[in-house]
């Protein structure tokens, strides 16, 4: 297996790396029926899709607001008229579940004397919610939020965000993500970036791509060459 070298500091996207974005819907899915995974996946790829439409148009809106907007639209194209329910899911959003491995790898990278960080689209507020109700506060260094810059991800200066917080040149520093246009993202910015592929989808035709393919975070100390 290719191993990393150089590596100084973790980086870690939160949503679909860290933490299971279908498990928001799953805690309500006998309030949704059989539109439940359907509406998880639909609810992802507007939250994804109004994040890069705004960027390129101008209007930032922060996470919450755009995951809000994007529920409503997979409610509404799914018929589901229920506010109570969007509520619901919208507040289960601030406790998603981690991956089981999560914990543990955070563990052996710090243990090893690398720092570890989220650099994420999401909100400071959603992002400390998420990171308190996994008992993942203790296992990293900072949570960097797009807010700092104003724009989402893949704009190059959310990234940079990562160098100039933890000091570290972008060379030295190993980024994770479960989205293959995330880790297209990073490492044309200059990341060994290192695609935590849960899903088995093919990798995207963009300019950059992955030094590294995991199914899960479990490998990467094995990568970095820490086992």
């Amino acid at each position: 297996m290719t191993t990393l070298s150089g590596i100084r500091a973790c980086v870690f996207d939160a949503y679909g790396t860290l933490f299971d974005v279908h498990s928001a819907v799953a805690c309500h899915r006998d309030r949704l029926g059989e539109r439940a995974d359907a509406l998880s996946a639909l609810w992802r790829q507007k939250q994804l899709e109004y994040t890069w439409l705004r960027s390129l148009m101008g209007r930032h809106a922060d996470f919450r607001q755009v995951t809000a907007e994007a529920l409503d639209y997979a409610c509404d194209h799914f018929g589901v008229a229920d506010a109570a329910l969007q509520h619901d899911l919208l507040a289960a959003y601030e406790r998603l579940d981690a991956y089981p491995e999560v914990a543990d790898t955070l563990r052996r990278l710090r243990a090893a004397g690398l720092p570890c960080a989220i650099l994420s689209n999401g909100s400071p507020d959603l992002l400390a919610a998420a990171v308190a109700a996994t008992g993942l506060a203790g296992l990293l260094d900072a949570l960097l939020s797009v807010e700092a810059v104003g724009v989402y991800k893949p704009d190059p200066r959310v990234y940079r965000l990562a160098v100039e917080r933890l000091g570290v040149e972008a060379s030295a520093i190993a980024f994770q993500s479960s989205n293959g246009w995330d880790i297209a993202g990073a490492a044309a910015f200059g990341f060994q970036a290192v695609w935590i592929n849960r899903a088995g989808q093919r990798r995207e035709r963009l300019p950059a791509g992955p030094v590294a393919e995991l199914t899960s975070l479990a490998g990467l100390p094995g990568l970095l060459d820490l086992d």
